[in-house]
């Protein structure tokens, strides 16, 4: 009976994506007080955006929008120098970034991107030029922490499950 509960819990996808969910924002969380010089508030938001909740494609679809993440935010940091309207930044940033989402055949997972690029891009009229920089590094530090832990709680599961099996 308990061996039969534990499978349940752990194959249970609502369980494990709130899991996840909620190791990602622990350690985002103890970052964010940690290191209160930074804005981590993107880290913290990059991780919840790369946890999946589809466990059957968890890995792939993690890794895909760690990528898309990272293309997202290099596109924002590519544009946000360019000296146009904002908006038109915004614009530019939109057409970078899902040019590069079907370039590397990651449309699927395009608005994790565009989300990213709007993270880097969006201003709030006293940042110096180091801002998109330093968000470009914590949406990545997000990523990497998204990413590590769907492939840690992944490996976990799956070594419970031959256990128990």
């Amino acid at each position: 009976m308990f061996k039969s509960l534990v499978l349940r819990t752990i194959n249970s996808q609502f369980i494990v994506y709130l899991l996840r969910c909620l190791i990602g924002f622990m350690i985002g969380w103890l970052l964010l007080l940690k290191f209160t010089e930074f804005d981590l508030f993107w880290a913290l938001l990059s991780i919840i955006l790369v946890i999946s909740p589809e466990e059957n494609q968890a890995k792939q679809l993690t890794i895909d929008r760690f990528k898309s993440n990272f293309l997202g935010s290099l596109s924002g940091l590519a544009v946000f120098f360019i000296q146009v309207e904002h908006v038109y930044k915004v614009i530019l940033g939109i057409i970078l970034t899902c040019v590069l989402c079907r370039i590397f055949s990651l449309l699927n997972v395009a608005r994790s991107a565009i989300v990213a690029l709007l993270i880097i891009v969006v201003e709030h009229g006293t940042e110096d030029f180091m801002t998109p920089i330093l968000r470009f590094s914590t949406t990545a530090i997000g990523c990497f922490i998204g990413l590590g832990v769907t492939l840690v709680t992944s490996a976990i599961i799956q070594e419970i499950n031959k256990d128990l099996s």
